[in-house]
């Protein structure tokens, strides 16, 4: 792939075996926001996806090895940075997001200063599109990230993120492997870093089917609280030792 600079932001799409979604997405980002750098890392698929992101106009980042979601996004995060980029707007590779409000992310990074911005389903009330067990979990995060961030966040397990180069900085360096959304709020917040939902409305997957499965949503209930706690505890050991 290139390693010039396009313009000051670049849409990130980590993507793993959706050959099936993966060529709309494009075409659908391609459209809302012409002429952005689009950036598709595969995470070492099985299937058609690579070549279907690059038929569809994308640059592709081939991961040698499954990573998983973690490492799938910090690795376009790190290549974000080292490029220059000032914000990366990341949209998930399966069509559950709508690039048509990427550029009200774009707006909001821009205007508010704040390091992320969050596409939620939330924020202005109940929406579809999501399993009870996945309805539970949010509720649970929710009553947990209260207390941690000082302030309520409605959608806590989006994936529909954008973030500026402050933010580009701490997770080129560091972020969380698995299911990272929740715990990368967290580590924001120890930096005093700020972050602001928009609405945005989800949708059913274009293609294939989620890999979470019940026991699945159990295990990352588990190991997320795990890595929320787990990062307030070593922030709370520097700061004894500071």
């Amino acid at each position: 792939m290139s390693t010039e600079r396009s313009g000051d932001f670049l849409v990130l799409i980590p993507a793993f075996n959706e050959e099936g979604a993966i060529g709309q997405v494009i075409g659908e980002v391609k459209a809302a926001v012409p002429g952005a750098r689009t950036l598709v890392v595969d995470d070492c698929s099985q299937d058609a996806t690579r070549d279907r992101a690059a038929q569809a106009g994308a640059e592709v980042l081939s991961l040698p090895y499954h990573l998983g979601l973690g490492g799938c996004v910090q690795a376009g995060y790190k290549l974000a940075y080292e490029l220059g980029y000032d914000y990366v707007i990341r949209v998930d590779g399966d069509g559950q997001h709508d690039p048509a409000n990427i550029p009200a992310m774009l707006a909001a990074l821009r205007e508010s200063g704040c390091e992320m911005v969050i596409g939620s389903r939330y924020v202005n009330g109940p929406a579809g599109h999501t399993s009870p067990a996945r309805g539970l979990g949010i509720r649970l995060f929710r009553w947990i990230l209260r207390p941690i961030l000082g302030r309520p966040v409605h959608d806590p397990t989006s994936g529909f993120v954008g973030v500026n180069r402050a933010a580009l900085g701490v997770f080129s360096r560091s972020f969380p492997l698995e299911y990272p959304e929740i715990e990368a709020l967290v580590v924001l917040q120890r930096k005093r870093f700020q972050f602001r939902e928009i609405p945005c409305v989800m949708r059913p997957r274009v293609a294939g089917r989620s890999s979470i499965t019940a026991f699945k949503s159990l295990y990352y209930v588990i190991h997320v609280l795990l890595g929320v706690f787990v990062n307030i505890l070593k922030f709370e050991g520097r700061r004894a030792r500071g």
